[in-house]
């Protein structure tokens, strides 16, 4: 295989718009709460970071896109729930029913767009990055740098997630193109190994760890933020010791706080709580996607919006997972879903990004526009007690309870009954509709079983159970790109 590993990409296409999108992005200005820093006049893209202020604005509108409808701010979450098991639906065509039914090809829209819309996010932070580079005498610019190499890493990490195989199953096959500056239109680089993803994904993480704060910084990254990412990215590649390492580092921190039980309910109606490590802001009328938003997709049909079609809800099998324990205080954010009173009562339908069952919000004026929580401390948890499963039974055992516990009537995990699939399943039911399931069945290499039977849907795109001989768990390149750089085609996902 060839060494890809400096190559970059660009569709041609793209240049003009991405570099509009630079200058655009970097100077809009949100309500303070969630970017403190005055807007700034747009100049030349070569100096158009001066200051620290500027550089702060830029990394702002760089975290305001990462909210956008193509990424956390609904498909990419959605994508990972919807392709997990987790969730069904009651019928085809409802809004995203192309991910649970795995119908993707390479001229999808929808699915496109997950390339496209990271791609211009990376090519932000590398300008960024070397913006920062050329004025790093003219101030401390360290902890904005830092966070740009770790929203870098993230992107890539998550672009390797959805069209390269898992690192644990095949690291050698193709993963996405490594950009590390900003590029030429004509540069048509190819994709690298997952590997050489991974590589770059942690050389990003290590570099930027220096450079952070370690105090709170709500609706941005710290040093906390970039363990935390460390620690999910280890774990991903097999590499527990290293992933136990870095998630011990900020449990022990005491930077940040489980909820107890009273409290995780009413946790969700509230801003950057004491678990929240990296949380996207969303402000209404910036960046709230009202009808389209995550907090409708999960939403019971007609409930509050007219345009709540109750897209997805938890399927069978995730409803019998909480109901191990039917005082597990994560019923609290669950609500019934029925389309029509003469049925059973079902509570799948997921309120996390309502706030409440009752649509409270979380202390904004609508309550769609509920943040993001990227990556929390619960976790955090569950990450070290996996990986302390493969060298202490009883230390994951107690990394397991302290989330456990959240199911009171549930035995407590000892070393001689804890096992992967019982973390696993802890994962699922603390996690639920956060966008983990689908990528943590993957790198595990666990079938996935869909409830396709709920409604008798007709699913022909894919089997009712997969697993990672299947050709569609990655996505292919979009057919706009490998016009644009013909030498992708050969690179193309097999099957598409």
């Amino acid at each position: 295989m060839k060494n890809m590993k400096h190559m970059k990409y660009l569709n041609k296409t793209s240049l003009v718009i991405i570099t509009a999108l630079i200058m655009s992005l970097g100077f809009t200005s949100c309500e303070e709460d969630f970017l403190d820093v005055p807007p700034t006049n747009a100049g030349d893209s070569s100096t158009a970071i001066g200051t620290v202020a500027d550089a702060k604005v830029m990394l702002s509108g760089i975290m305001r896109r990462m909210t956008d409808l193509t990424y956390y701010g609904r498909n990419f979450m959605v994508y990972a729930e919807a392709k997990g098991g987790e969730v069904t639906t009651r019928t085809l065509g409802r809004g995203l029913s192309d991910m649970y039914t795995f119908n993707s090809t390479p001229t999808s829209n929808t699915f496109e767009e997950f390339w496209n819309g990271m791609y211009n996010r990376i090519l932000q932070t590398n300008y960024l990055i070397e913006s920062i580079d050329k004025v790093q005498g003219e101030g401390n610019f360290n902890d904005i740098k830092g966070q740009a190499l770790t929203l870098r890493a993230i992107l890539y990490f998550d672009l390797v997630r959805i069209y390269g195989k898992p690192y644990t199953f095949d690291k050698a096959s193709y993963g996405v193109p490594n950009i590390l500056t900003p590029i030429d239109a004509l540069e048509q680089p190819l994709r690298a190994s997952v590997e050489d993803n991974y590589k770059q994904i942690m050389i990003d993480l290590l570099a930027a760890e220096s450079l952070l704060s370690k105090s709170k910084n709500n609706g941005y990254l710290n040093y906390y933020a970039n363990k935390a990412m460390q620690a999910r990215v280890y774990l991903s590649m097999a590499n527990y010791p290293q992933a136990l390492a870095a998630a011990q580092e900020v449990i022990n921190s005491g930077t940040y706080q489980l909820y107890s039980n009273s409290a995780w309910v009413d946790s969700w109606t509230k801003q950057f709580g004491s678990e929240s490590i990296f949380e996207l802001g969303i402000v209404p009328n910036e960046n709230d996607h009202g009808n389209g938003s995550l907090s409708i997709y999960f939403r019971k049909q007609l409930y509050g919006s007219s345009s709540a079609n109750g897209q997805y809800f938890a399927s069978d099998y995730y409803i019998a997972r909480l109901g191990q324990d039917a005082s597990d205080v994560r019923w609290g954010i669950m609500g019934d879903d029925r389309e029509f009173a003469s049925e059973a009562i079902h509570l799948g339908a997921s309120y996390k990004y309502s706030g409440n069952t009752l649509l409270a919000g979380d202390g904004k004026s609508t309550p769609t526009a509920v943040n993001i929580k990227v990556i929390r401390l619960s976790e955090v948890y569950l990450i070290a007690a996996e990986a302390a499963f493969h060298s202490d039974k009883d230390l994951a055992a107690d990394y397991l309870n302290a989330i456990r516990k959240r199911a009171p009537n549930l035995a407590p995990a000892t070393a001689g009954t804890i096992s992967i699939d019982m973390i696993l399943d802890e994962k699922s039911k603390e996690l639920f509709t956060e966008g983990q399931r689908y990528f943590d069945m993957l790198r595990l290499g666990k079938p996935i079983t869909f409830n396709d039977d709920f409604n008798d849907l007709p699913i022909i795109a894919r089997p009712k159970t997969i697993d990672l001989t299947f050709n569609k768990i990655v996505l292919p390149i979009p057919k706009n790109e490998i016009n644009a750089n013909p030498g992708l085609g050969a690179q193309q996902n097999p099957g598409y």
